[in-house]
């Protein structure tokens, strides 16, 4: 079996990991009222849709 011959340093382990980060998700302003959102999801604000009204506020 491979084993390591040295121990991996934890500089050398943190460079390995450098590319785990943490994503922004996908916002998008909202058609009716301008808000930020969630792509493909129902405003939280105005309770629309691709421009028509899903939840009554």
């Amino acid at each position: 079996m491979a084993v390591p011959k040295r121990r991996t340093s934890t500089t050398r382990k943190n460079k390995r990991r450098t590319h785990y980060k943490l994503n922004v998700p996908g916002m998008v302003q909202c058609d009716n009222c301008g808000e930020y959102k969630l792509a493909h999801r129902v405003c939280p604000e105005c309770g629309s849709y691709k421009g028509e009204e899903v939840v009554a506020k």
